[in-house]
């Protein structure tokens, strides 16, 4: 742990993180709340959230390829690069007086959920190759903490710059911190460590992930079924502003604050979970916080705002928490080569879920049915929850060396 702390290139990775996470974290509460009060913004909100959700599922393959055959950091600063110019130039259309429209809102949304296909696996790739295999509890649970003390950050100053700031200032501000993120990524030292592997990988049909985890069948359930909770995140990211908008009457200030309280949790998750997970292993660990997070999402239309707002901290737990278990179960289990073709799988997976079921959910929302969202969602949940037990249940081998890796 202390070795950890003590690293240059983990401070380097935390501070850009932190930098670019505020400012997009801003950018990306902000976006959705104009798009969700704009004209049937409901409906517009959901069909780009689609879209992206598709474009995401297209790419997601390609960026895990090029994770594994190129240079992480070259990877993630050409993403902060281009970032940085795009936001620079929105916020110049805003200070020289042109009004934003509807299509702005959507290519900034755009922008920053590309900028997050890229970057989360990009990042899990690069902590895998860079980091010893004894600190991945400890990096996984600080990296959860990091990302969601942002959150919070980002949160609770959304919930002021919201209604005091136009959108131009908070692009500018979300631009500079993607500046900041560039300069910490230029003076990390990085050693593409799987290098003397990069021409095998290069000849490959991109299908080793895949025969990797059909070789592992209760393996490839327990992690498909695992991702379920960040699914259902992704989904509420939709649902939660048109509730609080349309069911609850709230304002955006109590979206930040819905975030901030969810960052909080997840920042409890971060700490605790690494704990937890050395005592029982990372599976139970995984195990324990789908329940929590199937429960917390169960009872969300039930309850009024305070208690809204409180199961926020159990679904972040939720949520968080498994991930961070899941990380480092795959950190662990997985070759770094492979590591950004397995990522990439399971996340093209959950985007086609996501894709299905964010079609159904905003048809249902645009007839005034988004209670009935949440209850398929939280059905869907305890199938997913049973998956992961009798998977974890039964048993699979863990072991890499007994499966040779299929390269063609």
């Amino acid at each position: 742990m202390k070795s950890l702390y003590n690293d240059s290139s983990f401070r380097l990775i935390i501070f850009a993180n932190i930098s670019s996470s505020i400012g997009s974290g801003i950018t990306m509460i902000a976006i959705p709340w104009m798009l969700v009060t704009s004209t049937n913004g409901n409906a517009v909100f959901g069909y780009v959230t689609i879209c992206m959700t598709i474009i995401s599922f297209i790419v997601t393959p390609f960026i895990g390829n090029l994770i594994d055959k190129m240079s992480r950091k070259k990877l993630l600063l050409v993403s902060e690069i281009i970032c940085f110019v795009l936001l620079l130039f929105f916020s110049i259309i805003g200070f020289m007086g042109l009004h934003y429209e509807v299509w702005h809102y959507m290519f900034i949304y755009m922008i920053g959920s590309l900028y997050y296909t890229i970057f989360y696996p990009t990042m899990f790739a690069l902590n895998q190759e860079i980091f010893n295999k004894d600190q991945y509890r400890s990096l996984n649970g600080t990296m959860e903490v990091q990302g969601q003390l942002s959150s919070v950050i980002a949160g609770g100053l959304a919930s002021i710059l919201l209604s005091i700031w136009d959108l131009q200032y908070i692009l500018l501000l979300d631009a500079l911190t993607y500046g900041a993120a560039i300069y910490f990524y230029l003076k990390l030292p990085y050693t593409q460590i799987s290098l003397r592997k990069v021409s095998k990988i290069s000849k490959s049909k991109g299908t080793e992930g895949l025969m990797y985890m059909l070789k592992r069948p209760s393996m490839f359930i327990f992690v498909f079924f695992s991702i379920m909770p960040f699914i259902g995140v992704m989904i509420t990211n939709y649902l939660f502003p048109v509730y609080l908008s349309d069911v609850l009457k709230s304002s955006g200030s109590l979206y930040g604050t819905q975030s901030m309280i969810y960052g909080m949790g997840a920042i409890m998750a971060g700490i605790i979970v690494p704990i937890i997970a050395r005592k029982f292993g990372d599976e139970k660990t995984i195990i324990y916080c789908m329940i929590t997070y199937t429960i917390a999402i169960s009872l969300i239309v039930w309850v009024n705002i305070p208690f809204y707002l409180s199961l926020m901290f159990f679904i972040a737990i939720g949520n968080s928490g498994a991930r961070v278990a899941r990380n480092s179960f795959l950190m662990d289990q997985i070759p770094n080569e492979i590591i950004g073709r397995i990522d990439s799988l399971f996340r093209s997976l959950g985007l086609f879920f996501r894709i299905v079921l964010l079609a159904i959910f905003t048809g249902m929302v645009s007839t005034g049915q988004i209670i009935y969202c949440f209850i398929i969602l939280s059905g869907l949940l305890i199938i997913a929850s049973i998956f992961v037990f009798f998977s974890w249940k039964k048993g699979f081998e863990l072991k890499k060396q007994d499966v040779k890796i299929v390269v063609g």
